[in-house]
């Protein structure tokens, strides 16, 4: 599976972006599409995932801000992000899971910065 990540960039606090992964390869049975995040000297952490199923699962930093999205027919993940913050700062990287193996994308950079 190849995962192609995009959509980061510099925002203001407030801002909003859209990011977007695209799966290609081997990518039937992808059961879990998710966006993980890794802030300065921190560790990697969930922000969301989306099931096959559409059921959806949020870090608590996030719950009401971000909104994680898929299109299966076009194997792809997105992750709206408004009313951004200064903490979510980070490395962003798209994640699927597909017959218990986990596999990541490139790395897209947000920043929120005045």
């Amino acid at each position: 599976v190849q995962l192609q990540a995009s959509g980061g960039g510099l925002v203001q606090p407030g801002g909003s972006l859209r990011l977007s992964c695209a799966a290609s390869g081997s990518i039937f049975d992808i059961v879990v599409m998710g966006w993980y995040r890794q802030a300065p000297g921190k560790q990697r952490e969930l922000v969301a995932a989306i099931l096959s199923r559409g059921i959806t699962n949020y870090a608590d930093s996030v719950k009401g801000r971000f909104t994680i999205s898929r299109d299966n027919a076009k194997n792809t993940v997105y992750l709206q992000m408004n009313s951004l913050k200064p903490e979510d700062t980070a490395v962003y990287y798209c994640n699927v899971v597909r017959a218990g193996v986990a596999y990541w994308g490139q790395g897209t950079l947000v920043t929120v910065s005045s």
